[in-house]
């Protein structure tokens, strides 16, 4: 993974605070979740974590972050010293991810779409597969696969462009850029195929794979406007994608 955090941690941090994060995001990767109540999660590249926080706060049991970045951790577990939650953070590589016990639920907003090729996406989805429970769900907010970057619209009015060049192929590189008062931050991740997905999770054991296009919240549409959001909708950037480990005969 060539983007490296550290020293852009807190302007990501605000880059998560555009409208889209919340009336989509965070919308439709809390609607796949569903009730984490009582169960074991894992949130691999949690970031400073605000979903590791949201699923303690309705009721999760152990709950663990993970993320690559040390200036993340450092800001998550700021957070955790303040509101003294019960949560574990660890700084990690989702590449080679350590033993940290087995769970229900393991998510991630954005962990695939850092792989740059079909090796380092196996690498990471054994470790999800080692630390699910027979049964346990997957659910994920990754970069769109279905998408060709190459052919992105303007996406500035929603605090972003993203761009890739072509020919678009396998293990392009996509970069993100994230507007902010103070000046932009670039975040780069990588293209692989939806079959190159598909494959690699049955590999690693996991069935009842489904993929979900964005969808706006209510509460987002009658604040902005259908409108507003349809740009965004048409040329979804991003996607969700949910699976299940096999259970154990």
């Amino acid at each position: 993974m060539t983007t490296n955090y550290d020293p852009i941690a807190e302007s990501y941090v605000r880059a998560k605070l555009h409208p889209w994060r919340h009336y989509i995001e965070h919308y439709c990767l809390k609607n796949l979740i569903g009730n984490p109540e009582r169960k074991d999660v894992l949130d691999l590249a949690c970031g400073d974590g605000p979903f590791t926080r949201w699923v303690k706060s309705e009721g999760s049991a152990r709950t663990v972050g993970v993320d690559l970045s040390n200036r993340m951790i450092d800001l998550a577990m700021q957070r955790e010293k303040q509101a003294g939650q019960g949560i574990e953070y660890h700084v990690g590589d989702a590449r080679a991810l350590p033993d940290l016990g087995k769970f229900d639920l393991v998510m991630a907003a954005y962990l695939l779409n850092y792989a740059q090729d079909d090796k380092e996406l196996a690498d990471m989805l054994r470790g999800v597969a080692r630390s699910l429970r027979p049964g346990g769900r997957f659910v994920t907010a990754n970069a769109n696969p279905f998408f060709d970057y190459s052919m992105a619209p303007d996406f500035r009015k929603y605090g972003f462009q993203v761009r890739a060049e072509t020919p678009f192929v396998e293990s392009s590189p996509i970069t993100w850029t994230f507007l902010l008062e103070d000046g932009p931050i670039e975040v780069e991740n990588y293209h692989l195929s939806p079959a190159s997905h598909e494959s690699a999770l049955k590999d690693c054991g996991f069935c009842e794979i489904r993929w979900h296009l964005p969808a706006v919240s209510p509460e987002g549409a009658m604040e902005f406007g259908k409108d507003h959001w349809r740009t965004f909708l048409e040329n979804a950037p991003v996607i969700f994608l949910e699976c299940r480990l096999h259970s154990a005969e």
